[in-house]
């Protein structure tokens, strides 16, 4: 059976930069994967989306609707709506707690939802939310790399040790910020 990755969040966080780490910690453990990019309105701040299967099982590279295994979110709103869209039950949202007000949130038309409020939405989904949230990044472009470093201390996908998924980081970036960033991972690892 496929493992299922759906990736969120908004244009500019680095959705495409966590999925090709993704993608890279993948071969690494020996998986087959298959995966897209849905960009959207990613220039102007809108839901960027990427998706990843992994196993022989994985024949079409989308995740189906409500068979996500694991949502991955650079972004609170983001994350829930990802969840509430993908998320099988029994799966896992692992988010960001940063927050980009939409413009209906900003003019008063919507609420903003809570980290609690996604917990209980996420719950009612037969799921677990996990937030993530790392103190004195020095570039909020490294929330990617704290994803990667929670998930790593989770293990919630089979073969992605955390040595594995540090390096598909480190391979990724190819050498930008790279000490920054694998502090950010080890920080949100512990």
């Amino acid at each position: 059976m496929a493992f299922n990755i759906y990736i969120c969040g908004v244009g500019g966080q680095g959705i495409g930069v966590l999925a090709a780490a993704l993608a890279s910690a993948a071969e690494a453990a020996g998986h087959r994967a298959r995966g897209c990019d849905t960009h959207g309105l990613a220039q102007r701040h809108g839901s960027v989306s990427s998706h990843l299967r992994l196993g022989d099982d994985a024949l079409t590279p989308r995740v189906p609707e409500g068979r996500a295994d694991l949502v991955l979110a650079l972004e609170r709103l983001e994350g829930l709506r990802g969840a509430l869209y993908a998320l099988k039950p029994g799966g896992t949202l692992v988010y960001y707690d940063t927050v980009y007000q939409p413009v209906t949130v900003r003019t008063g038309l919507r609420a903003y939802p809570s980290a609690e409020t996604v917990a209980a939405r996420v719950a009612e989904l037969g799921g677990k939310a996990v937030g993530v949230s790392v103190d004195g990044m020095a570039d909020p472009r490294m929330q990617n790399a704290a994803l990667l470093g929670r998930l790593a201390a989770l293990g919630l996908v089979p073969g992605f040790t955390r040595e594995a998924l540090r390096s598909a980081l480190a391979d990724t970036l190819g050498g930008r910020n790279l000490e920054a960033n694998l502090a950010v991972f080890d920080k949100a690892a512990e």
